[in-house]
């Protein structure tokens, strides 16, 4: 280069060298462009279908009895999964202001590093307790909690046989593991059996399956899944998100319901539902596999700890559960109360005496059109649809709380059958 060409250069403004190119900004707008055009029509595709998610925005505590911005006067809530009612309970509330006063807002870092409080090792000994179980590993989220479970404990020489509708955490989970991947029909054992054939060369084998299936309410078959897992030699692990807290004689979850507490291996599940409703999922079982999970699992090894007012409500949650089964025995009565006047009135509800209370509708338009009726009505319910649900399996999910009252749970049927006349559901 030469001397009067690089003196120039050297002794231009360093706005204009470093300023890109008009034909390099061009590019870059043409991308954002394209990129906006994409997802604006996909966009648009969930609209025109029927499908899109609102988010209605609620101006009080959670509850059986809610404000919602935009409708006026006291809504009945029949969509939130706290089953128990203790997302709002005084003693849970109490208990998450006292850990805020004396432990503060956050750890602002990870366990192992000096995010592990005496709270969260206590709550995690109260699990374990409650769960008739060795020990126990808080996370963020039971999403977290499926998704550092299976990498860790199953490798390429390893088997995992998931229910096809497991949740989307489980499938999320085995992903990123490497072991050997079967999936059986949804609850049938018959498919199992051969999946747990097929896959007998393998050094571990895991039968995977949610103990309440969310979207259906029906529970897997825990006693046949375990006779099968011990006639095979695989072990048994269940998600119990919808269970736990309320099922079961002592609201243990579905493997005590149906008698297998001793032949459930891993049990995951999560304090954001039925145990206070804030936040943070667990893994319950051997102690060497929470040992391992400390050292190895990624979602708890990169996040954050748990909030100590997520801990302080969570943990008086499990105490008020240890202490008494009657909360847990309360919304059974209830739930057969509202599947009984839902079927007398001609509608069809999937699974079977569990809260969750899928109103099967079929069509996704008409699963919201019905859900929003039913708001007017001052009902809070939410209709489900593709990608949620299967296409054609559109439903309204109602979930019922051993806080809601006869009173209420008959205002909800009510509003059901006159907004099921309106849309020609029911005569």
């Amino acid at each position: 280069m030469p001397l009067r060409t690089a003196v120039r250069y050297l002794s231009a403004p360093i706005r204009y060298i470093l300023r890109p190119s008009t034909t390099t900004s061009n590019r870059c707008y043409a991308a954002i462009a394209e990129a906006r055009s994409v997802l604006e029509h996909e966009l648009e595709t969930i609209r025109t279908g029927g499908t899109w998610k609102g988010e209605r925005i609620i101006t009080s505590k959670q509850g059986p009895h809610i404000n919602v911005d935009g409708s006026r006067g006291d809504i009945l809530n029949f969509c939130a999964n706290n089953y128990l009612g203790l997302s709002s309970h005084p003693q849970v509330v109490e208990a998450g202001i006292e850990a805020l006063k004396k432990y503060g807002a956050g750890l602002s870092s990870v366990r192992f590093i000096c995010g592990t409080q005496d709270i969260h090792k206590d709550l995690e000994q109260k699990l374990a307790q409650f769960h008739e179980r060795e020990d126990c590993i808080l996370y963020a989220s039971c999403f977290d909690a499926n998704a550092g479970l299976f990498e860790v404990l199953l490798g390429p020489d390893d088997a995992v046989l998931s229910d096809e509708l497991n949740h989307a955490s489980i499938i999320d989970g085995i992903r990123l593991c490497r072991a050997k991947r079967f999936r059986y029909k949804h609850m049938d054992l018959n498919d199992l059996e051969t999946q747990l054939k097929e896959s007998q060369s393998s050094r571990l084998r895991l039968v995977v399956t949610d103990g309440v299936f969310s979207m259906d309410g029906d529970m897997a078959p825990l006693k046949g899944i375990c006779d099968l897992a011990e006639q095979y030699g695989a072990m048994v692990f269940i998600d119990e998100c919808h269970a736990t807290g309320f099922m079961g004689p002592r609201g243990r979850g579905t493997d005590e319901l149906l008698g297998v507490m001793d032949r459930v291996h891993i049990v995951n599940s999560t304090l954001g539902k039925a145990l206070g409703g804030a936040a943070g999922g667990y893994t319950v079982g051997p102690k060497p596999l929470i040992d391992l999970l400390r050292q190895r699992s990624r979602p708890y090894l990169f996040s954050n700890s748990l909030p100590p007012p997520v801990v302080g409500c969570a943990t008086r949650a499990v105490e008020l559960l240890l202490a008494s089964n009657e909360i847990a025995q309360s919304v059974g009565d209830k739930t057969t109360r509202f599947r009984n006047k839902m079927t007398g009135a001609g509608f069809t509800i999937s699974g079977s005496d569990h809260p969750i209370c899928p109103v099967m509708l079929g069509d996704a338009r008409l699963a919201s059109l019905m859900a929003d009726d039913m708001l007017k009505l001052g009902v809070y319910v939410i209709g489900f649809s593709y990608p949620v649900v299967p296409k054609g399996k559109a439903r309204i999910r109602v979930q019922i709380s051993a806080a809601h009252t006869d009173q209420d749970i008959d205002r909800a049927v009510d509003a059901f059958i006159q907004t099921g006349r309106k849309h020609g559901v029911v005569s």
